[in-house]
């Protein structure tokens, strides 16, 4: 659910293209790069799907993908509105990450842990506090790791590779070439 929302607004043209009659677009200034973005702020990052994977890539090798997970699993947690769907997310959520048993287990403050008996009444703000940790965690840990990582600074080079391809060189270019010689 989290994913399709984000995804329908990263199809979103940006403010700044202006419409021709034709239909075609153009622009004045290239809108930013998805890794310029991602690198503005965390935030930004974990709104665009092809940075939530980018990371989880990352974070994967880093043996902490758990992180992202649960924040990914908290964000869909807060949009249930169904109270029987609740139960089960909050129980799931619990499980996988939160329990003395859970299989992903993140690393929150030991008295910031929830116990069992709150997962029968749940509601939607009820991991709020282990989110804020866990995205703190992230933000001020692997993120900036992320940032330095050869798999972000690969998926950049591309983008600008791909912006600005070698063979396409500019009229202007390709003239003082010939003119200099």
């Amino acid at each position: 659910m989290f994913n399709r929302a984000v995804s329908r607004l990263s199809r979103k043209r940006p403010p700044s293209d202006i419409h021709s009659g034709d239909g075609s677009s153009s622009s004045s200034h290239q809108s930013p790069k998805s890794t310029d973005k991602w690198a503005a702020s965390l935030e930004n990052l974990l709104e665009d799907p092809e940075g939530v994977k980018r990371f989880r890539e990352f974070l994967k090798k880093e043996f902490s993908e758990e992180n992202v997970l649960f924040w990914l699993a908290c964000e869909d947690f807060k949009k249930t509105q169904d109270k029987k769907q609740m139960q089960e997310k909050a129980k799931e959520i619990y499980m996988t990450f939160l329990s003395s048993k859970a299989s992903s287990q993140v690393n929150v403050e030991g008295q910031s842990r929830l116990n069992e008996k709150i997962l029968e009444e749940p509601h939607p703000l009820m991991f709020q506090k282990l989110q804020d940790q866990i995205f703190n965690l992230m933000k001020y840990d692997s993120y900036s790791r992320f940032l330095k990582s050869d798999l972000f600074l690969k998926h950049k080079r591309t983008e600008e590779e791909e912006e600005d391809p070698p063979d396409a060189q500019t009229a202007a270019k390709r003239a003082s070439r010939i003119y200099n010689t």
